[in-house]
């Protein structure tokens, strides 16, 4: 089964690629392998703001976590100019929690998007990473993950 069609059977619509909101690109390809900037928890709806353990229970950051791997399937998507089936790899994902105090869920929240990550590309999605609390993310976002991308 294609990437493509893994992600139609699981009801996703990639989105536009966001844009950048700071003095950055969107991605960056060295060689075989692509860096993604982080991706937020948004979606056309506004996505997920707050605090996890506060106003975000963790189930809901979990969510988060998997618009943050929707977001960067898309933005992997204009890297590969629209052909996922270039993607050898995933290789790390760095995921970041806007966390309360005492929250220590973390990992637990990114797998949100370590799983949907699987999902679509198989064992080719299974990847290192870093699973970090903050105290604050960019507009209030609940949720940022990056990637490094090996393609082909």
């Amino acid at each position: 089964m294609t990437v493509a069609a893994r992600i139609a059977e699981l009801g996703i619509t990639l989105p536009e690629p966001a844009k950048p909101v700071a003095s950055y690109v969107s991605f960056v390809q060295s060689g075989n392998l692509v860096h993604i900037s982080g991706q937020l928890s948004n979606d056309a709806s506004g996505g997920i703001k707050g605090t996890v353990g506060v106003d975000v229970t963790p189930e809901q950051a979990a969510a988060a976590a998997r618009l943050c791997a929707i977001n960067l399937i898309a933005q992997i998507k204009a890297a590969v100019d629209g052909d996922l089936e270039r993607v050898v790899r995933i290789v790390k994902l760095g995921g970041f929690v806007q966390a309360g105090p005492g929250f220590s869920a973390i990992p637990a929240v990114i797998n949100g998007c370590s799983d949907l990550m699987v999902e679509v590309f198989g064992d080719a999605g299974k990847h290192a990473r870093s699973a970090v609390g903050v105290y604050q993310l960019p507009l209030g976002f609940a949720v940022e993950v990056d990637a490094i991308v090996e393609v082909r």
